[in-house]
């Protein structure tokens, strides 16, 4: 299993190193981002802020989600991951965010949609963005970890890409 403590480490190593911020936008992961980044001393230079939007409402409120995503595709969908991410930067001072939204389980689930089903977004001041789908196994607690460890490394693997432009 990967640790979580060391990504989130090494992500404020590099977004200190970039002057970047990052800020999250949650839903099945109920803040397990925020809670690794602000575990690691010293987050708060390079955290902001955290959404935590478990319901359609808060997702709606908070990141202007819009009714036509959510009804058209579902929480759990490309469309709505993009759209948290965008409002998530849009409503914070940071250069960078990840936006989580997925079925932990154990129930839920659908043909479509299956338990461990999870969207990522990531999307930064520079207009880039990036989306994708992973299907998680195990426990509800097994499958919010692993979903917080892809989080994590996303916002890695964008960040040091940009670093070494």
């Amino acid at each position: 299993m990967v640790n979580i403590e060391q990504l989130a480490d090494e992500l404020g190593q590099a977004l200190k190193a970039k002057q970047w911020v990052v800020t999250t936008a949650e839903s099945c992961t109920g803040g397990g981002v925020s809670f690794a980044i602000t575990d690691i001393p010293g987050s708060s230079v390079w955290f902001n802020r955290a959404f935590i939007t478990y319901s359609n409402e808060a997702k709606k409120q908070m990141l202007s989600v819009t009714d036509q995503a959510l009804v058209e595709f579902g929480a759990v969908s490309e469309a709505v991951v993009f759209e948290m991410a965008c409002g998530a930067l849009a409503a914070s001072r940071a250069d960078i965010s990840v936006a989580i939204s997925g079925i932990a389980g154990p129930d839920g689930g659908s043909d479509e949609k299956p338990v461990g089903t999870v969207w990522f977004a990531w999307a930064d001041a520079t207009g880039w963005q990036q989306t994708r789908s992973c299907l998680f196994s195990g426990s509800r607690q097994q499958v919010r970890q692993q979903a917080i460890a892809e989080a994590l490394s996303g916002l890695i693997e964008r960040v040091k890409s940009v670093i070494e432009e």
